[in-house]
């Protein structure tokens, strides 16, 4: 049993029956991040990553944590030893780390993405709620002051009714310039298990372009730009405009043929979705644009200010708010004027502590964090949905949430669920 949080001991430390037995799953990059967020007044009892090298500083950091290659070797000689999991590795094995977590009904941390196919989120979602473990998507802007300053002021009316979103990120996840290299030889680091690195991803030939951080351009591996964005970016309208699932998205790609250049994502991208009305809004078009695409410049900005390059143009019938990345770059009402004419609502959202400690808080209390899987998981579809359209660009795809199918695009359905490599399952 674990003691609630509001048994502390001196300092705010959590006493020692309090402390989580903490196992981190990819602790190289933004896994150290997540490891280090979550050590204080826990034990890392276990840490597991495919790359001794890219993971060396956080194995040194944590030198009585039992070290791992395979997740699954860790899980048959660790498994009641572990209380939580922080899964960071790249996107196509989000979804295997973490259901192995949640089916020995350990609490799961999973970065965002929080897979790499619309069947894996659904299965997460499912497997999630069903073992009753306390989930958070690494999403962290959901956990800001700034995100709940937006909901709010959604709420209050500032812009009237919401009908057109412009939202995107100007990073630029493409392998598209390395193609040709991919025809190169090359010897499989010491450091590395390549075929665990691999996963449930279909085996290919080890390549320095991959890893260890451009992975995202490559797409058996990563979502691309929308992929590795839209659950910061779109999350403050997700959440103001309770925007649920599209009933259609539509993707329009320059100079990028998929049959072709299908190894890589392209370079920049803009994906229209279609949301139909929901309680008292009216429908929603939201426009994606990655990488070289831009969002439109309002036309109410005044000319000695910058237009944002990721983050939202959000559009009512009574004006336009602009927001920066994950809500963090600033919430304000466009023109200027209409800002500081515009009384602030009461703040109504209880502020939350930051993303990780609301993730510890909630296992301790035995209630639900702020991105927990039944949130994340829909959001994280809305990007997979994308990745789907940017594949057969140009064709207008119709969506059947309940049914988890395209009803328009039989050619489109192949891609909700991607086989997985022999001897890999959820």
């Amino acid at each position: 049993m674990v003691v609630p949080a509001h048994v502390l001991g001196r300092g705010g430390e959590p006493p020692p029956s309090a402390r989580l037995n903490i196992a981190g799953i990819g602790v190289g990059g933004m896994g150290a991040g997540d490891i280090n967020a979550v050590a204080q007044g826990n034990n890392i009892v276990a840490l597991c990553d495919v790359d001794t090298k890219h993971s060396a500083e956080t194995f040194k950091r944590f030198p009585s944590a039992k070290q791992y290659r395979d997740f699954r070797k860790m899980f048959d000689e660790m498994e009641k030893s572990i209380d939580a999991v922080v899964v960071a590795t790249p996107d196509h094995t989000h979804a295997v780390a973490a259901m192995a977590a949640i089916k020995r009904r350990k609490h799961v941390y999973c970065e965002k993405p929080l897979a790499h196919s619309v069947h894996e989120v659904r299965e997460l979602m499912k497997a999630a709620r069903e073992h009753k473990v306390v989930t958070q998507l690494g999403n962290q802007g959901h956990s800001f002051g700034t995100i709940r300053d937006f909901c709010e002021w959604i709420w209050d009316g500032a812009i009237g009714k919401v009908h057109t979103i412009h939202a995107g990120c100007s990073a630029v996840n493409s392998g598209i310039d390395q193609l040709e290299r991919l025809k190169e030889t090359h010897r499989v680091p010491d450091t590395l298990d390549w075929d665990l690195w691999l996963g449930p991803a279909q085996w290919r030939p080890y390549h320095p372009v991959y890893l260890p951080g451009a992975w995202r351009g490559w797409v058996p591996f990563g979502n691309g730009t929308v992929g590795d964005w839209v659950c910061h970016v779109v999350d403050p309208v997700f959440w103001a405009l309770d925007l649920g699932a599209p009933k259609t998205i539509c993707a329009h790609v320059k100079n990028y043929d998929f049959k072709t250049q299908g190894d890589a994502y392209p370079k920049g991208e803009i994906i229209t979705y279609e949301f139909p009305a929901k309680g008292n809004r009216g429908p929603i078009t939201m426009h994606w644009y990655s990488g070289t695409e831009r969002i439109p410049r309002p036309p109410e900005l005044e000319p000695d200010q910058k237009p944002v390059d990721t983050g939202a143009v959000v559009i009512g019938d009574k004006g336009t708010i602009m927001y920066g990345s994950h809500g963090a770059g600033g919430v304000r009402l466009v023109p200027q004027t209409r800002m500081d004419e515009y009384k602030r609502p009461p703040k109504t959202i209880p502020r939350a502590k930051e993303h990780h400690q609301d993730w510890l808080d909630a296992i301790r209390n035995g209630t639900k964090a702020g991105s927990d899987f039944s949130y994340g998981g829909p959001l994280t579809e809305i990007a997979m949905l994308g990745v789907i359209a940017i594949k057969l660009a140009g064709t207008k795809l119709e969506w059947d949430a309940e049914n988890v199918r395209f009803t328009n695009c039989p050619e489109a359905n192949q891609f909700i669920n991607p086989p997985y490599r022999a001897g890999w399952t959820l």
